[in-house]
């Protein structure tokens, strides 16, 4: 079944609030300039030691790492958030910012040739097959639980092409304020001149959460898949939420990507919600080459974050990403609150945006609420005419 690809005014509307609500302030590109907000703890660590604050844990040997909360937007701690660096799959996080809100869950494909043309060698696949009918929600799994270049590949080629669909996630980071990114291969694969940040990834994953889609698959531990016998369970290869490879799974883990490729080293991205609280962590290429070192440093950020809860003081904050509203003034995020299942694993629930219209106000949305409108009016319409 053809699909268009062109984005509805409502899923641009849709991106568009995903965009206002998440930009980080800008950390110092250069992690080792102090200031009196972003001291210097070690080798270009940021953390404000205030009176009660867990010490930062020890063992640290990312080349870059950012521990933020998803609630408040504050950056609570990071170290060389804006090195440019390879991200591997947890670039499939702005894949999925850019394209998840355009085609509907039980849209179906049948996958051409040219649809799987130019996967990378021994890149990471969930096992489509040329001929076969998916629909963009099996596509979807295959992309958020098995890392699957071969599903990134089909979905960019309904969205367009490889090279339309990297322009757009260059756009749409542009539009987050994530300017450390360069998009090459949409997939997260080693290309030339392909880098992000642990800052922008971490404006990816938040963008992503205040989409139901987008939080309900980074969270799914195991899911069926259509194979050539009937149907096939895949298991998520991020292990911190799994549980997996000799790891616990963490406790109120929620998600989100973890990466891998020789150049980038292994990545990821992790987000937990504890006690009302949700907080992100993004790792990238951890130097000491211990077993599971991505995850384990993770979870020691993650801990981090959980115990210092009023105490620790933010090195940087959300900022207001100016964007136009549908004839009105631009809208300003101004707080962020994510509400939902929490140690039990699930992921968010519907989340509260609180926007101010410039100076006129501030106006309390149910981004639930605007998903559901944009849903209704895209059924209206229908019914009248992860290595990288």
């Amino acid at each position: 079944m053809a699909i268009d690809a062109r984005v509805s005014k409502k899923a641009a509307a849709m991106t568009l609030i995903a965009t206002a609500a998440v930009s980080l302030t800008s950390i110092p590109a250069a992690a080792h300039d102090s200031t009196s907000r972003q001291p210097v703890t070690a080798a270009g660590e940021q953390a404000v030691a205030a009176p009660g604050t867990p010490r930062l844990p020890g063992g640290l040997s990312a080349l870059s790492w950012m521990v933020a909360d998803a609630d408040t937007g504050n950056v609570l701690a990071a170290k060389n958030p804006h090195r440019k660096l390879p991200p591997a799959s947890t670039l499939k996080t702005l894949f999925a910012v850019t394209v998840l809100p355009k085609f509907p869950s039980g849209a179906v494909r049948r996958v051409s040739s040219a649809d799987l043309a130019g996967i990378g060698s021994g890149s990471s696949v969930v096992g489509v097959k040329e001929g076969r009918r998916y629909t963009v929600a099996d596509l979807w799994r295959g992309v958020f639980l098995r890392s699957g270049n071969d599903a990134v590949h089909v979905l960019a080629a309904m969205n367009g092409g490889w090279r339309t669909t990297a322009q757009e996630m260059q756009e749409t980071a542009g539009k987050l304020g994530a300017r450390d990114t360069t998009v090459k291969s949409p997939d997260g694969y080693d290309a030339p001149g392909q880098v992000s940040s642990a800052y922008d990834l971490t404006v990816f994953a938040r963008a992503g959460l205040v989409n139901d889609d987008f939080a309900r698959y980074c969270a799914t531990t195991r899911a069926a898949f259509p194979g050539a016998g009937g149907t096939t369970m895949i298991e998520n290869t991020n292990r911190i939420l799994v549980g997996s490879h000799g790891l616990s799974r963490y406790p109120g883990i929620i998600g989100v990507k973890n990466g891998y490729t020789s150049k980038a080293g292994n990545t990821l991205i992790a987000a937990a919600r504890r006690n009302g609280r949700t907080l992100l962590v993004t790792v990238l290429n951890p130097q000491s080459n211990a077993n599971n070192a991505v995850y384990k440093e993770a979870g020691s950020l993650l801990d981090w974050g959980f115990d210092s809860a009023g105490t620790a003081q933010p090195v940087g904050t959300l900022h207001a990403v100016r964007a136009p509203d549908e004839g009105g003034a631009p809208l300003r995020p101004v707080a962020a609150e994510i509400t939902g299942a929490e140690a039990g694993g699930g992921p968010p629930g519907r989340s509260t945006l609180v926007l101010g219209a410039g100076s006129a106000g501030v106006a309390a949305l149910g981004l639930g609420a605007l998903l559901g409108r944009w849903r209704q009016g895209r059924g209206r319409r229908r019914r009248g005419g992860d290595a990288a």
